[in-house]
């Protein structure tokens, strides 16, 4: 969630995102950055910064490296640079430098993929990262990369240079020809990969389809109906046994879909009459709920079975609990920015 210099709430966020399970979430705020505990909620890091802003923010599983991009009125680092921050040595140990503004960092345990306006860049994740390979994308504004975290799978997914599409490269066997999706007739707005990598979820500007895909044949397996009027689709993600998928958007509502069993999700009584446009035989969520702020948010599956977690831009943490027939209660709220170490 990239809220760039002006976010509208004067509370110094500048991104906020989970790392690769979703156990955690780190924040680029405009005097430094701060990692939290997603379930129960705690404030794990905090570096503060006098002189700068930090506006990504890439963690590392529960490591402690963190792949960092300065932000806001007054960037700490070059928004052109990459540092890879050390957080036991409390300093950058790798930096690397690019022609134009770094949109995105993708990690895990042997490769940075660093996301550009035009190009993905693959290094090793060494001392003195080695460039591996250069991918050339649609324009790509938003940074949209996934990385697959799965030590057995090493799928990288980003926008395709045609508009819509998505390019899957398995980075473990790039001499594989890339796997090309046709997600969308609009341009993306967002990718999420499950964690095995066997599944690719994908939403376009329009926002109103997600569509999940095999990332091995590319077929199509589902499509899954979030409304009927556009949205702005901030953030999508699978549950660890991805039968489950939650996504939030400029509604201010969350939506969760089952992906595994498809008769959970809701469906007109008219989904049967084959003469009807197909509208109306769409799955629908079978939860959902709204944000009382209906700020910008990000959303993940928690630790409970049957959970969600939202991080929204005005500093809030909500935490739902669901059921499968859709009922939805709020189980915690708390304003994550004005927590410290000792008050949870």
């Amino acid at each position: 969630m990239n809220l760039g210099p002006v976010s509208g709430y004067s509370n110094g966020l500048l991104y906020a995102g989970w790392n690769q399970d979703q156990g955690c979430f780190s924040c680029g705020m405009e005097n430094g950055f701060r990692v939290y505990n997603c379930d129960p909620l705690k404030e794990k890091e905090r570096q503060d910064f006098t002189e700068g802003g930090i506006g990504y923010v890439e963690m590392l599983f529960r490591c402690n490296y963190l792949a960092v991009v300065g932000g806001g009125k007054n960037p700490r680092y070059p928004p052109n640079k990459v540092m890879v921050w050390d957080d036991l040595k409390k300093k950058h140990v790798i930096e690397l430098e690019f022609s134009s503004d770094v949109k995105a960092v993708k990690l895990r345990r042997d490769r940075i993929v660093v996301v550009l306006e035009n190009v993905i860049k693959v290094y090793t994740f060494t001392q003195n990262p080695q460039q591996l390979h250069v991918f050339e994308t649609a324009p790509n504004n938003q940074g949209l990369c996934v990385l697959c975290p799965n030590s057995n799978n090493s799928l990288l997914a980003f926008p395709a240079r045609k508009l819509g599409h998505v390019q899957i490269v398995d980075l473990a066997n790039t001499e594989k020809p890339p796997l090309d999706i046709a997600g969308h007739e609009t341009a993306l707005s967002c990718i999420a990969l499950n964690l095995q990598g066997t599944k690719l979820a994908t939403t376009s500007e329009k926002g109103t389809l997600i569509r999940v895909f095999d990332t091995s044949s590319g077929q199509q397996l589902h499509e899954l109906r979030r409304g009927a009027n556009n949205a702005h689709i901030y953030c999508v993600n699978f549950n660890h046994d991805s039968s489950l998928l939650c996504v939030s958007s400029d509604h201010g509502t969350i939506h969760i879909f089952a992906v595994e069993d498809e008769k959970k999700n809701k469906q007109s009584s008219l989904a049967s009459a084959s003469f009807l446009p197909k509208y109306f035989s769409s799955n629908w969520s079978f939860c959902r709920f709204q944000i009382p702020s209906a700020s910008q948010c990000i959303c993940a599956f928690g630790s409970d079975p049957n959970s969600v977690i939202v991080i929204c831009a005005d500093g809030s943490y909500y935490k739902f609990l669901f059921s499968l027939k859709g009922d939805c209660t709020r189980d915690v709220y708390a304003q994550f920015l004005e927590m410290t170490d000792d008050k949870m």
